[in-house]
Parts: structure tokens; C-alpha cells; sequence
């Protein structure tokens, strides 16, 4: 599918078909025109000598040096100088929806760079370029460092105008476009905790009316009844609704509080996502062409305070689902919950059964929490720059250990969804529900039960076949 560029319309669906799809890019008939007027903003400023940074000034604490009269030599020099990032490369998703994302900004007119730049990064992205990008070395106020990698991958040979070396690397693209892709991985790692958690109920016997409609009726988070729709269509024609088929008054809080916690989870990645939507479409250069001005103005639009604080938010709220989904596993493995053998073991009273992946779950829940740590109020050194870049968001930072997060929780969803498949058999009851029938088919299809005597299985297949999402093969809920 085509997605067309036109500076206003880019959302997350659409940087992930480029990113992660393949799909080709056009730019919109009005954006060559915008891009030309705009550049010529940028050209009669220097005309007429204005002091433009960037532009006819050098960058940063040099601001005060005037590079009018080898403008264009020091755009090329921008690029080396800063060309400073560390660390491993970047992905090439990553990679193509930063190329996307920086191609949206110049489609909307007010970075004042020739149309032949979009031109070229159309091109890349159509004929599959990967730059070598690194990964570390930008603390979020523009990502000078990553975005000069890519330059330099992209324009080595290019003839760079007055103004567009600036333009290339002051851009907060790296960091919204890593935000996108792990906002997206974190929505399908929400649905995977509802799919989990909900067999976990079967496999514990657990009580209805965690799940009844009128929670959300009277708390009415958008989360939380969205939660329990899904929860009650996992769960549609399940055992768990016949009468007295609960096993306990109230069962343990990570069971109980299922949807509470799912909800808090999809509110957080809604804000998050509202956010990026905003982010995705709006400048982040230094400085701007504004129509109607007779120069560009100098902004500090590389402040991504917004999405940054909604990165730690969502962190903050996925630390807690997968640390109860962990919990629910741990729960699962043991006789005094469940009534069922120690270690859902088939081997007899010696042997451990999946006992043991209770502490692989709770290593892997402690890094979850460990990842969720704020970083947007961290503070760089006021000294840099004699005091002037003095401000730091950390965005790279907290859309990595967004990613890293949500890689970890894949890992605990998987085992809760094994450890309750086990416990689902032994417990023997049926019918499963509409949706967990499906899960549990699902898990065995990559995960075996376990075997007396038998090496506790490997659950990686199933992380690999959750990094493609389950949520597709159970339905949307009603």
C-alpha cells in the first residue's frame, strides 16, 4: 500500500507499514510547492544579511560566528561534527520510520530546505537504503547525534544548501520513530496479557465477578471497560460461568484485579499514543519558516517534553501488568492456590514439574520494573555549550527501555500462558472459553505439556510467535 507524505497526515499505522511493511512513499502535489516557497523564505533572508541560525551562523555556543559567505561548506561540516553517536546500529525499522518521520517534516514547509532533500529521502525508502544508524548518544533535544549518522549515510555526495546540515540533524525523528514502534509493540503486548490472564483464570478456577460488566459502569475508565469486554470474550461460554464454579470468595488481587490492571495499562498507552499522534505530525526544527515572516525565527521545538512524560507513564503502568502476570504464574505453581500438584507436576511428589520457571518469571518481572524509571527529568551537565544546552529529555532512552520492556514482558506473558495451559489441563475442566480455547491451542501448538520425567519446555518459540501478535487468530471482542 502507498503512503503519501504530506507534512499533516502521518499517523502510527502508517510509519509502521513503511517501517516495518515495506510500503512506498509519494509525497503529496502540494508539497513540492510549499518546500519551494519556503526555501525561498530561507534564501532572501541571506540576501539581505540577516542573522538566521544556522543558517548564516554557525550552531550552538558558536551561534556568534558568522557563517554567511560558506553556508553551504558549513552545512557538510555540521554533519561531521556531529556524527558523534555510539553503540550498536540501529534496526532497520527503526532506521526506515526515522527516514519517515524526518520526510514529514520537510513535507510541511517549515524546516526551509530545498525540495531536493525529501526527494532523496523518498528514494531511500523506496529502494529499501538502510543507513548505518547508531543507537546511543543523544540525550533527546534534537537527536543530533543518530540523525548525523543518517545524513552522512544518505547525503555523503549531496550538495547541501545554506541552513539544510542543521536541518538534517536537529530533528527529534529518531526518537518519535523508536516511540511509534514501541507503542505499537506495547498495544499487542496488552492484548497477550489479557489472552494470559484470562486462562490463568481457568487454570486457577477463579471467580466471575472480576469480570462483570458493571465494574465499568461504576468506574468508568475507558481502560477498564474496554478491559473487561475482552476479558468477558476470552472467557464467553468458559466453565468458570457455571454456578458455584469458583473456588473461592475472593480470589488473590493479581487474578482479582485482572481488568483493573489491563485498563490502567490501555489508558496509559492511550495517552501515550495521543501524544505521538501529535508528535508525528509536528515541527521539531530550530528554526522554523513561518508564512507571513520575513525570516525563519529561531524556536526551541525540540523540546519533546509531552511524549517523553507519556513514555515513563506507559512504562510505569506496564511494569505493574506484567509484574502481575508474573505473579499469576507464580500463583499457578503452587498447591496451596490452585489445589492442583506443586509444579502442575504429572511426576509424582519429588518431581518439580514447571516449578522452577517461577523464578525465570520473577527475574524477568524484576528488570520490567526495573526499566520502568522515570528518565524525562533527567539533567545534563549545565556546564556544556557554556551553559546553554542545558536541558535534557532523555527521549531515545525512554522509547528504548520502552522496547526492552515490552521484550521482557513478552518473555513473562509467555510463561504465564504456559503455566496455565498446564494448569488448565490438570485441572480438566471444560468448556474453555470461546477465546481461550484458541489460546490454549495456540500455546501447545509451540509449547508441549509436560511429560513425567520430561525437561521443563522451552517457551522461546512461543515469545517469537507472540512478537507477530495472537490477538488477530482470537477476534476482536464484541
Amino acid at each position: 500500500m502507498l503512503v503519501t507524505i504530506d507534512g499533516s497526515g502521518l499517523d502510527r499505522a502508517a510509519l509502521l507499514r513503511v517501517a516495518r511493511g515495506g510500503a512506498e512513499v509519494t509525497l503529496a502535489p502540494v508539497v513540492m510547492a510549499r518546500m519551494q516557497a519556503s526555501r525561498a523564505v530561507v534564501e532572501r533572508a541571506l540576501e539581505d544579511g540577516a542573522a538566521v541560525y544556522g543558517v548564516s551562523t554557525a550552531v550552538g555556543v558558536l551561534k556568534r560566528v558568522d557563517v554567511a559567505a560558506e553556508a553551504a561548506a558549513y552545512s557538510r561540516a555540521v554533519l561531521r561534527t556531529h556524527r558523534v553517536a555510539q553503540g550498536p546500529m540501529a534496526p532497520a525499522d527503526l532506521v526506515r520510520g526515522t527516514m519517515l518521520r524526518l520526510l514529514n517534516a520537510y513535507a510541511d514547509g517549515t524546516t526551509g530546505v530545498r525540495p531536493e532533500l525529501a526527494l532523496r529521502l523518498v528514494q531511500a525508502l523506496n529502494d529499501g537504503e538502510v543507513p548505518v544508524v547508531r543507537t546511543l548518544g543523544s540525550i533527546g533535544q534534537a537527536d543530533l547525534a543518530p540523525m548525523a549518522d543518517l545524513a552522512m549515510g544518505l547525503f555523503a555526495d549531496a550538495h547541501l544548501a545554506a541552513g539544510e546540515g542543521l536541518a538534517l540533524v536537529s530533528s527529534n525523528a529518531f526518537s518519535t520513530a523508536w516511540a511509534a514502534l514501541a507503542i505499537d509493540d506495547a498495544e499487542r503486548l496488552l492484548d497477550t496479557l489479557a489472552i494470559a490472564g484470562s486462562l490463568s483464570l481457568e487454570g486457577l478456577g477463579a471467580n466471575r465477578s472480576l469480570f462483570h460488566p458493571a465494574i465499568g459502569d461504576v468506574r468508568p475508565y475507558p481502560g477498564l471497560v474496554a478491559a473487561l469486554r475482552r476479558v468477558g470474550a476470552l472467557l464467553a461460554g468458559s466453565w468458570l460461568l457455571e454456578p458455584g464454579a469458583a473456588r473461592s470468595l475472593q480470589d488473590p488481587l493479581v487474578f482479582r484485579n485482572l481488568p483493573h490492571l489491563l485498563g490502567a495499562g490501555l489508558d496509559a498507552l492511550a495517552f501515550a499514543d495521543a501524544q505521538l499522534s501529535v508528535e508525528l505530525n509536528a515541527s521539531q526544527s530550530n528554526p522554523i519558516v513561518v508564512p507571513g515572516e520575513p525570516r525563519p525565527i529561531s524556536v526551541a521545538n525540540f523540546e519533546i517534553l509531552p511524549l517523553v512524560t507519556a513514555l515513563d507513564h506507559l512504562r510505569i503502568a506496564l511494569a505493574s501488568v506484567v509484574g502481575a502476570s508474573a505473579e499469576r504464574a507464580v500463583k499457578l505453581l503452587e498447591a496451596p492456590w490452585t489445589g492442583l500438584p506443586t509444579g502442575l507436576s504429572v511426576g509424582g511428589p519429588s518431581d518439580p514439574g514447571l516449578a522452577y520457571l517461577g523464578i525465570a518469571v520473577q527475574g524477568l518481572a524484576a528488570e520490567a520494573r526495573m526499566l520502568a524509571a522515570p528518565v524525562s527529568f533527567e539533567v545534563v551537565s549545565t556546564s556544556h555549550a557554556e551553559g546553554i544546552e542545558d536541558r535534557a529529555t532523555m527521549a531515545p532512552l525512554a522509547a528504548r527501555r520502552l522496547a526492552e520492556q515490552v521484550e521482557v514482558g513478552r518473555r513473562v506473558a509467555a510463561i504465564e500462558l504456559a503455566v496455565a495451559a498446564q494448569a488448565v489441563d490438570l485441572r480438566g475442566r471444560l468448556p474453555l472459553g470461546e477465546g481461550t480455547t484458541l489460546a490454549h491451542a495456540i500455546v501447545r501448538g509451540y509449547v508441549p505439556a509436560l511429560e513425567p520425567g520430561e525437561t521443563v519446555p522451552d517457551v522461546e518459540p512461543l515469545v517469537e510467535r507472540l512478537a507477530r501478535d495472537l490477538l488477530p487468530l482470537l477476534g476482536d471482542p464484541p
